[in-house]
């Protein structure tokens, strides 16, 4: 059954309805199915598929820790700088919140996992748009508007270690203040505030 929920970052609020379903288009879906509250953060619950091979770049979560169970299949997972490790149905990892990390289905069948990240804060908003930007884009990379805003917006909560630096402290910026001034952001209006 679908559940209306809010979320309420930073004084901004967010309408979703939940579970929320989102594909990226190259191989990944990602369910949020609910929202737990804890005294220390709100937790939330996620289910993923993936395709062999697919599973989302290096990235860092600068503010939020997230766990992964293997429901079906095997999953390849590496931190920044270190060798692979594979983990085989009913076995765990958890990233650490400023910890660089990627996973990817390792076996030549689906994978599904079971998940959480918390807190919560804008992972809801920030997954579906990137998802949404792989999607609109039509390419293995995301629509450049919409990337831009995320990775300038963001960013001191969500990076890709392994994007130069020049793109991201030039290129993005650029991007973002000419999308800006081509009105490309007016569905962001509901967007959650960034955290500092």
């Amino acid at each position: 059954m679908h559940k209306p929920l809010t979320v309420i970052n930073n004084k901004k609020q967010m309408s979703i309805t939940l579970p929320h379903r989102i594909e990226n288009g190259h191989g990944e879906t990602l369910i949020f199915k609910e929202i737990i509250k804890e005294p220390d953060g709100d937790k939330v619950i996620v289910e993923g598929y993936c395709a062999p091979n697919a599973g989302p770049t290096m990235h860092v979560h600068y503010k939020q820790d997230e766990g992964i169970t293997v429901v079906k299949g095997k999953i390849g997972c590496q931190l920044f700088g270190q060798n692979p490790v594979y983990y085989s149905e009913g076995e765990e990892v958890v990233f650490l919140r400023g910890t660089p990390h990627r996973f990817w289905n390792a076996g030549e069948d689906e994978l599904m996992i079971s998940g959480w990240i918390k807190p919560a804060n804008s992972i809801i908003f920030f997954l579906s748009t990137l998802y949404g930007a792989f999607k609109k884009s039509k390419t293995t990379r995301p629509d450049a508007f919409d990337a831009a805003y995320l990775m300038v917006r963001y960013k001191h909560e969500y990076d890709l270690p392994e994007l130069p630096s020049f793109v991201k402290n030039i290129i993005m910026p650029i991007t973002y203040a000419v999308g800006t001034l081509l009105g490309k952001y007016k569905n962001f209006t509901d967007a959650p505030k960034p955290l500092k």
